[in-house]
């Protein structure tokens, strides 16, 4: 092959130094120097279901370790994964009573004050700030008689529930419900209510998607009629998926976020550059069944997988991860 300038083609260059590729990839301590994503189990969120009335805890199908917890044994679960390192939850308070219009929230507080008042500062609680497990219907909004999203009753919801989970004691709400303008209007109810310093880690670019099965049993949510596909984003829109996320920046948002993870990993870093804040990614519950199908298979080791699915997202620009493998930090080798 001929040579261009200075620069040999590739087919020359392989030809002339045969092992350079090679060379660096031959030991765990070249890799390790060369590596060129780190991360620690401080930038990984564990999720967390608690379910009002439940006694003890019972199995979520497909989501190995994870479970479904009342609020004792909630706290013994947290506390065994404080013990393993993990710094950050992600609750998932799941009322017993389910509404329509007139939706409550005290179980949410109540949830949320149990932890902070075992755990303190020990930990960096999140709450997700929903209403699909408050509905009797499902749905992630209030809706009218038509079965119509009623926006304004929506956000009212959405604003209580965030004030809700603050005056708990919560470190932070999560909105995830999709809906228009959610973001400046839970900053401004939290300012109101005396919570200006809690932040908001937005669902910001959230797709209707198939991997959200796992989840909706555990957390008492699957809609009861027709999808969400009218209020989350189509798999098929990238610039809508960008502008979602730069609506939650302009609106408020201190972190953003995309989800699910690995179907949404070439929008983290053209999101982080628009909007200079921090995204991260929820791997969602059927990416982790997945994981954890491949294991109980013998079709890969599922801690291998999963650190390198971690790595991944990392090498996408993530600045953190929900995973409900956090709790399997050390396991990954992660301090």
């Amino acid at each position: 092959m001929a040579r261009g300038g200075d620069v040999l083609t590739s087919t020359a260059a392989a030809t002339r130094a045969p092992w350079s590729r090679l060379r660096l990839r031959q030991s765990a301590h070249l890799r390790d120097l060369l590596s060129e994503t780190t991360f620690s189990v401080a930038q990984l969120i564990q999720p967390v279901f608690v379910v009002e009335g439940l006694k003890g805890s019972e199995p979520i199908p497909g989501l190995g370790d994870n479970g479904r917890y009342g609020v004792d044994a909630a706290l013994d679960v947290v506390a065994r994964d404080v013990d393993a390192g993990v710094r950050h939850f992600l609750l998932f308070a799941i009322p017993e009573a389910k509404g329509e219009r007139s939706l409550e929230f005290g179980f949410l507080t109540r949830a949320v004050d149990a932890i902070k008042a075992r755990f303190g500062d020990a930990l960096c609680l999140w709450t997700d700030i929903c209403l699909c497990s408050c509905t009797t219907h499902g749905h992630c909004a209030v809706l009218d008689e038509g079965g119509s999203i009623d926006l304004d009753a929506t956000l009212d919801a959405l604003g209580r529930a965030a004030v809700a989970a603050a005056d708990g004691g919560a470190d932070g709400v999560s909105p995830s419900d999709m809906m228009d303008g959610r973001t400046a209007y839970l900053r401004a109810a939290l300012d109101a209510a005396g919570h200006a310093r809690v932040p908001v880690m937005s669902y910001s670019t959230k797709f209707a998607s198939q991997f959200y099965g796992p989840f909706r049993a555990a957390a008492d949510s699957s809609p009861h009629f027709g999808n969400r596909r009218h209020y989350q984003i189509d798999v098929r829109s990238r610039r809508d998926a960008i502008g979602s996320s730069l609506r939650c920046a302009d609106e408020g948002a201190d972190l953003l976020m995309v989800k699910p993870a690995m179907t949404s990993a070439d929008l983290i870093a053209p999101i982080a550059e628009s909007t200079g804040l921090p995204v991260g990614a929820y791997q969602v519950s059927g990416e982790y069944a997945g994981l954890v199908a491949l294991g109980e298979r013998g079709f890969a080791d599922f801690d291998l997988a999963l650190a390198e699915t971690l790595h991944v997202l990392r090498r996408a620009g993530a600045a953190y991860i929900i995973t409900y493998g956090a709790r399997r930090a050390r396991a990954l080798g992660l301090a």
